[in-house]
């Protein structure tokens, strides 16, 4: 197997308040995977997200992304291959045009004239939001911005695409439409997600996240239907949802 896109190995982390949120977590990905986070609320899934592009600094334990580690000094760099898409589309889109806040993180990257405006072109063409470029974020819908704020992540041509919760909110069409987005792009995926039917559909494998530590890692079908472990965690699915009844997804 290739070498992972990301690795993390030992990672321990306190909040100055002393809360201790991780204890130790190891987690690989490789290239082209798409796998999902899950985990109930307090596991310490998005203090892990915010260590995976240096938003935090590991108390013990190392983080690397394609061998780079995760420390200050490559922190531009790191921010370029991790690219992460928050819950919220508006905590990412901020300027007065689609075409501007696709544009901005490339720009800041040093990229200008027409390689720039290809790339921002391309990136909107993935998620379908090409025809928008010249839109206000502000007038799309919910499911638009969304698509709009993983493209702003897709113009930093990322080696590994982090999604927080990316499917809330959103109308069953729009989830239907990201869905089909996320299995086309050709880049590895992480999805933070209470949405175990998605998890399912998208992502072949699971990680669960709880009290801090890493206790089940395998297909998702399995973890699903591991009914002891989902009710120690706290994991429940959906009323009248079986994944026995849908089968072992294709990857």
């Amino acid at each position: 197997m290739s070498a992972p896109t990301l690795e993390v190995r030992g990672l321990a982390y306190a909040y100055p308040d002393g809360h201790q949120a991780l204890f130790g977590v190891d987690l690989h990905v490789h290239p082209g995977e798409r796998v999902a986070l899950l985990g109930p609320n307090g596991a310490g899934k998005t203090t892990l997200v915010l260590h995976l592009n240096g938003i935090l600094a590991p108390g013990r334990g190392t983080v690397t992304v394609s061998g780079l580690p995760v420390v200050r000094a490559n922190h531009k760099e790191v921010r370029r291959r991790v690219g992460v898409v928050f819950q919220d589309p508006d905590d990412q889109l901020f300027l007065g045009t689609v075409r501007q806040d696709v544009a901005f993180g490339p720009a800041n990257m040093g990229m200008r004239g027409e390689a720039l405006e290809r790339r921002v072109m391309e990136s909107l063409d993935k998620v379908g939001m090409a025809d928008f470029a010249d839109r206000p974020p502000h007038h799309l819908s919910f499911g638009q911005r969304r698509r709009v704020a993983v493209a702003t992540v897709l113009a930093m041509d990322p080696e590994i695409l982090v999604l927080d919760e990316p499917s809330s909110n959103l109308d069953p069409a729009s989830r239907r439409e990201l869905a089909d987005i996320l299995r086309s792009l050709d880049v590895t995926v992480l999805m933070v997600t209470h949405d175990l039917p998605y998890a399912l559909e998208l992502c072949p494998r699971s990680v669960v996240l709880s009290d801090g530590v890493v206790v089940a890692d395998g297909r998702t079908f399995d973890v699903l239907t591991d009914d002891a472990l989902m009710r120690a965690h706290r994991l429940e699915l959906p009323w009248g949802f079986d994944p026995r009844a849908i089968g072992n997804l294709p990857a």
